[in-house]
């Protein structure tokens, strides 16, 4: 390109859109604003969204995530154009496919080959053109006899086929998914992450609202946080899926000090060696009780910061208690440098319960395994939690540390085992049996 051409544009530019709905206590109420009008106050007002600004560059992957009610559907529907903004404005360059409420889009009494055709029309394609596109279609659908069968008798399963099958097949410049890997069966979600890759390889900008992390980390290179209707964050993927599920964690927090008022105040976190392991950012927690260090041992049990593959490893953490505590639990999570969970594994999960600790205590906890991972760098976060008294309570956080300490895995498996195709490398036994030929 030359350094005289204009930047690219984005596909999708988003500016300070807001979204308000009126909330009428009983169904008189809307009939009083329809005869008096505003001015006089019947209902209350509701904004799902508030002042969402970004943009998408084309070919770019963006994952929206938040709790329910966050205004993750609402924001696709204005940017689908099936909803208008209270306010704001947002511009779209290029043709848009959009998979929002399942089945949205498709006539319940026409039968799945015909809504197919509808669906073309819509966007303008000709009736020759979705022909030609038909039987791929059909079988990556893989609803068989079904596709001659009215819509309304679909299973949920079948209506996410058909209509991410249609979506795919429109060669959308923009295709906008909302929760698409929730319903299906896992084969199907399988190979609708297989194709999300081709698309994203192909230049395709993609918008995917999901409430599984480690979709959005994978197939996302962006991600967009919103928090009761607000921008809370946008930017790298990973990132904003670490904040929402801060945001989680502080809500079962939240629950568990309303069960327990004696655990309600909280305790100032002190800095954790090495310091700079983890930025204030990256840590949160009530602070009863603390990660006062974290390290990685070899089998000498010396700090070690690679690891060949089989070598044994070892996370050391130092906890320290700033009041009486019981009921600790100390958890282990080994990500990627995409950062896709690996391993996580807890106390609890190994049947070992952490003593109680009087304040000032300290205990040091050391979970030991082998290295099976492929070659690369690899993160390690823990977090420090205690456990509730009783169902519903939820888990309080008492020290979470994101990226706390990091290592390489090094090298291929030695001679006589098999590469690492995927992330681990597990134990497998294979067996096989021979049947006698069945008499014809």
């Amino acid at each position: 390109m030359s350094s005289d051409s204009p930047p690219p544009l984005p596909a999708v530019s988003v500016r300070n859109v807001s979204k308000r709905y009126d909330i009428y206590a009983k169904p008189l109420d809307r009939l009083k604003r329809a005869v008096l009008g505003k001015s006089r106050t019947v209902a209350r007002e509701f904004w799902a969204l508030r002042d969402v600004s970004f943009d998408i560059m084309p070919g770019d992957s963006v994952g929206i995530v938040g709790r329910n009610g966050s205004g993750k559907s609402t924001l696709l529907q204005i940017i689908s154009g099936t909803l208008a903004p209270t306010s704001g404005e947002v511009h779209i360059r290029g043709r848009v496919a959009a998979l929002l409420e399942l089945g949205s889009g498709f006539n319940p009494h026409f039968t799945g080959r015909e809504n197919v055709y509808l669906a073309g029309a819509i966007l303008g394609i000709s009736r020759k053109e979705m022909e030609a596109r038909f039987d791929d279609i059909a079988a990556f659908a893989d609803i068989g006899e079904f596709l001659d069968q009215p819509i309304s008798v679909y299973s949920s399963g079948m209506h996410a086929r058909l209509a991410f099958s249609v979506s795919i097949s429109l060669e959308p410049d923009i295709l906008i998914l909302d929760e698409i890997l929730s319903v299906g069966d896992a084969g199907f979600q399988q190979r609708c992450v297989g194709r999300l890759r081709q698309l994203l390889d192909s230049g395709v900008t993609l918008l995917f609202v999901s409430h599984a992390p480690d979709a959005v980390r994978s197939i996302c290179r962006k991600g967009l946080f919103l928090r009761q209707g607000t921008q809370a964050f946008f930017g790298d993927s990973e990132q904003a899926v670490d904040l929402y599920l801060s945001h989680i964690r502080e809500a079962n927090t939240g629950r568990a000090k309303q069960a327990q008022p004696a655990l309600a105040e909280p305790t100032p976190l002190e800095p954790t060696e090495p310091s700079a392991a983890t930025s204030p950012r990256l840590r949160y927690g009530e602070g009863h009780a603390q990660v006062t260090s974290v390290r990685l041992l070899n089998e000498s049990g010396a700090p070690c910061a690679a690891f060949k593959f089989g070598d044994r490893l070892t996370v050391e953490l130092a906890l320290t208690a700033k009041r009486d505590m019981e009921r600790l639990d100390a958890v282990v999570t080994i990500r990627d440098k995409t950062g896709i969970d690996l391993v996580a594994f807890s106390a609890m999960d190994e049947d070992r319960d952490l003593p109680p600790l009087k304040a000032g205590q300290t205990a040091v906890v050391r979970f030991g395994f082998h290295s099976c991972f492929k070659p690369g760098p690899c993160g390690v976060s823990v977090t420090l939690t205690r456990r509730p008294d009783r169902p519903g309570e939820g888990t309080m956080i008492l020290d979470h540390h994101e990226a706390c300490a990091a290592f390489n895995a090094l090298s291929p498996p030695p001679p006589g085992k098999r590469q690492v195709r995927a992330k681990v490398l597990i134990p497998v036994e294979v067996s096989c049996t021979v049947e006698a030929p069945v008499p014809v």
